[in-house]
């Protein structure tokens, strides 16, 4: 299982994001932090099959899933 950071376009309800949310913790995964700010979505352990569904999801053209990163920590010099 491995971090990622799943966030969603502008406009998608948090009731629309808790139903992806809902998914991870159903598949055994694990919710790290909600992102409701400049940017809407969440950081998440997440079981290989689900990222497959999200990635699957996040690729046809009206998808409400802005992008799918892994999660890793960011450094300024």
């Amino acid at each position: 299982m491995s971090n990622y950071i799943v966030t969603f376009k502008d406009g998608v309800s948090k009731d629309e994001i808790q139903k992806f949310k809902d998914e991870v913790t159903s598949e055994g995964g694990e919710i790290g932090h909600t992102y409701d700010g400049l940017i809407s979505g969440f950081s998440a352990k997440i079981q290989p099959q689900t990222l497959q569904a999200f990635q699957q999801q996040a690729s046809i053209s009206d998808s409400i899933i802005e992008t799918i990163e892994p999660d890793s920590t960011v450094t300024i010099q």
